[in-house]
């Protein structure tokens, strides 16, 4: 495949609600979510949770430019990692940061310089030399100034949240988190949104035996991600946004259980790489 064609995805954090690092979660990692999709030659970035930190110094390393940065919403899980991604202070850089949860862009720059603010952090968004605020309506199609166009839906989940597809080369990889399923309307929205889709990562921080004491926390189940892709034509479905008390020996049978119901799904780990053509 030539490399104008290639739409893939990275794995740099794939944990909800906090960090989870330690001798339990080795093999899946213990990082927030952090997304990196290559569009053929462009970087689009979905969330800035705590894996950032580490794609940030990749980024340095690579000399990159810049990047979009798309968020899903502004809990602490899908931001903790901005005053920590090293290429966000560098002037020579253009980091482009898009929410589509909020009412404008001057009103993500205020949830941002709250966390980014003391006593709770010491140094201030001004800071963010390289980041420039871009907002959007979920819903709408968004054109990046990488020449990349965007998808977007809006998502079940307290507070707003965004889902986006992006579509190359005769592919399609589409990002459900953070969603609860339960609003008919919202699901046929979602159903809609990701049919056909060759991957889709999806919310699925819950069983179907934990769910009902989680109703109306924002998250989904792995056995509606399962039962969404084969509504919707999905190929591919990636098992995301797992819970921090999850241990590697916990996701190890989780994948077990999920590639029984579809041998083709995948559980999301630290370092995985995902080509929508495979």
């Amino acid at each position: 495949m030539a490399p104008d064609d290639r739409l893939t995805i990275r794995f740099w954090g794939v944990r909800g609600s906090l960090p989870a690092p330690g001798p339990l979660t080795v093999r899946y990692g213990g990082e927030t979510t952090c997304l990196e999709v290559m569009v053929g030659a462009e970087r689009v970035i979905v969330d800035c949770g705590s894996g950032a930190r580490w794609l940030g110094m990749e980024l340095m390393r690579q000399g990159a430019a810049g990047a979009d940065l798309l968020f899903t919403h502004s809990h602490m899980d899908h931001i903790c990692g901005l005053p920590f991604f090293v290429p966000a202070y560098d002037p020579n850089y253009d980091i482009r940061l898009w929410a589509g949860h909020v009412a404008s862009a001057g009103a993500h720059q205020d949830i941002l310089e709250r966390l980014m603010s003391p006593p709770i952090f010491p140094v201030p968004t001004a800071a963010l030399k390289a980041c420039r605020f871009r907002s959007f309506h979920a819903g709408e199609s968004i054109d990046l100034p990488s020449g990349v166009r965007v998808d977007t839906v809006r998502l079940n989940h307290p507070g707003g949240a965004t889902g986006y597809r992006f579509d190359h080369a005769g592919r399609r990889l589409c990002i459900i988190t953070d969603h609860e399923h339960g609003d008919p309307d919202i699901d046929a929205a979602v159903t809609a949104f990701v049919e056909g889709a060759d991957v889709m990562v999806y919310d699925a921080m819950y069983n179907e035996s934990e769910y009902p004491k989680r109703v109306g926390w924002g998250h989904s189940t792995w056995q509606e991600g399962l039962a969404l892709a084969a509504r919707a034509r999905v190929r591919r479905t990636v098992i995301f946004h797992h819970d921090p008390v999850r241990t590697d020996d916990d996701l190890d049978r989780l994948t077990e259980d999920v590639q029984a119901a579809d041998p083709g799904a995948l559980v999301a780990r630290e370092g995985l790489v995902v080509d929508a053509a495979d």
